[in-house]
């Protein structure tokens, strides 16, 4: 059994996946930047027949640099170090850097807890000893402060080393959720992050919640991850969502009323337990969003 460690020590797995929770696409994005710059490869699969459906996760056609055209297959891998790592002024660089596991995937369609035991028994195989899960959810967030992201975890000893919350949400989830009982079930310490998203912008990329999500990483494990051009990337999409704010009267007045909400948290009277449940509010709202314009806002607020 793998005893609880220190999160920026030991070897540890970094897991993200698209669909619901995975808005603005933050949370793979996140993953995706950790794996281009570790060059990792893929060292574990599952065999997407037994856990997708097609109708839903559709295949997809590429061309390659060969320019052959294949088929690319919903489904998820664990991927490790053995490819070509960055060692320039790009290179991930910290403790565990070397040894840092990404797994990345699709939410399946079926069979979620062999799906769940399947990946967490490849964990094992790798001698994973701690497992950081990202996730992105829609949020009454304002674009223009910083976007925040909600560190939670089921085991009393991250829970004292990382000065972390326990989630009191009930309510729908996500394949993150079921990752993280398996894991916690193998005696793998787990802790999930969660960056808020603006919904009023829900169909684009949010590179700035890509940012939010990174630096929480950096602050639990200690690790140093280049950003790239992603600051500049989320400059613009701020700048892009401003200039739409400036051509819809309604949609700026909302979004002031989102900054003044935020604000308000952010005080420095406001206390951890407000923070807390602010975010938990974020949550449950999570599980019940509707297909509405995205700046419209919702009942209730």
């Amino acid at each position: 059994m793998h005893q609880p460690v220190e999160f920026g020590s030991g070897r540890l797995l970094v897991v993200a996946f698209e669909g619901w929770n995975d808005a603005g696409e933050a949370a793979s994005g996140a993953a995706r930047l950790l794996v281009d710059r570790l060059g990792l490869v893929e060292i574990a699969a599952v065999d997407p027949e037994v856990y997708y459906d097609y109708q839903f996760n559709r295949p997809t056609v590429v061309s390659g640099d060969d320019g052959v055209r294949r088929i690319e297959w919903p489904g998820a891998a664990l991927l490790g170090p053995g490819g070509l790592r960055d060692d320039g002024e790009d290179a991930v660089t910290g403790p565990g850097a070397a040894v840092l596991h990404v797994l990345l995937g699709a939410e399946p369609a079926r069979s979620w807890k062999s799906f769940a035991s399947e990946l967490i028994d490849a964990a094992l195989a790798a001698d994973i000893d701690g497992i950081v899960l990202l996730g992105a959810m829609l949020a009454d967030a304002p674009h223009t402060r910083p976007l925040m992201v909600f560190a939670s975890s089921e085991n009393p000893d991250v829970r004292a080393s990382l000065g972390v919350e326990r989630s009191s949400y009930e309510g729908p989830i996500g394949i993150l959720t079921v990752l993280a009982d398996q894991a916690e079930r193998a005696g793998i310490p787990t802790v999930t992050l969660w960056a808020s998203v603006p919904h009023y912008v829900h169909n684009a990329p949010s590179p700035k919640a890509v940012l939010a999500l990174l630096a929480k990483l950096e602050e639990l494990t200690g690790l140093s991850i280049p950003r790239g051009s992603l600051e500049v990337d989320a400059a613009a999409w701020e700048a892009g969502v401003d200039a739409l704010a400036a051509d819809d009267e309604e949609m700026a007045g909302y979004i002031e009323q989102l900054e003044r909400a935020r604000d308000a948290v952010d005080a420095p009277e406001a206390s951890g337990e407000a923070i807390a449940k602010e975010f938990e509010r974020y949550l449950r709202r999570r599980g019940d969003q509707r297909g509405d314009e995205p700046w419209r806002p919702r009942d209730g607020i």
